[in-house]
C-alpha cells in the first residue's frame, strides 16, 4: 500500500492533492512528491526485508523505521480529525495508520513469536 501510495503521488500529486485537501495550491505538488519519496522509501526498506525476522533485537531498524512512521502519521491524523471538519476520508485512513502503529509497537518491545522463530530456524512449530 505504501508503494501504491507512493507511485500515485509522485506522479499526480497535482491532481490527488486539491481533490484531498480543499484550496490546496497547485504550485505546492511538490509537496506530495516530497512525501512520496518517503512512502516508496519505506516500501523498498519492508520490501527487502520481507524474509526476515522482526521484533525485539531482530530487524529493529525496519521494526523502528515502520514505528517511527506509522505513530507520527496515527498522531498526526487524530490531531486534525479533533481540530477541524473533516472528510470521512481521513477516518478511514487514521484508523488502519492507528493499528499499524499498535502492531509495530507491540514487535518493537515484545519481539518476534515463538513459532516465528522456530519457523526462522527450520524447526516445525
Amino acid at each position: 500500500m505504501l508503494a501504491l501510495g507512493g507511485l500515485v503521488l509522485l506522479f499526480a500529486p497535482d491532481e490527488l492533492l486539491p481533490r484531498a485537501i480543499p484550496a490546496f495550491p497547485a504550485a505546492a505538488s511538490w509537496i506530495g512528491q516530497l512525501i512520496a519519496a518517503g512512502w516508496l522509501g519505506l516500501a523498498a526498506l519492508n520490501w527487502t526485508s520481507r524474509s526476515t525476522l522482526l521484533g525485539g533485537i531482530y530487524g529493529r531498524p525496519v521494526v523502528l523505521a515502520n514505528a517511527a512512521f506509522y505513530f507520527i502519521g496515527a498522531t498526526t491524523l487524530v490531531r486534525v480529525m479533533l481540530s477541524d471538519a473533516h472528510p470521512l476520508l481521513l477516518a478511514w485512513v487514521a484508523v488502519p495508520i492507528a493499528l499499524f502503529a499498535g502492531v509495530y509497537a507491540w514487535l518493537l518491545f515484545r519481539g518476534p513469536l515463538d513459532s516465528d522463530v522456530a519457523h526462522t530456524r527450520g524447526a516445525t512449530p
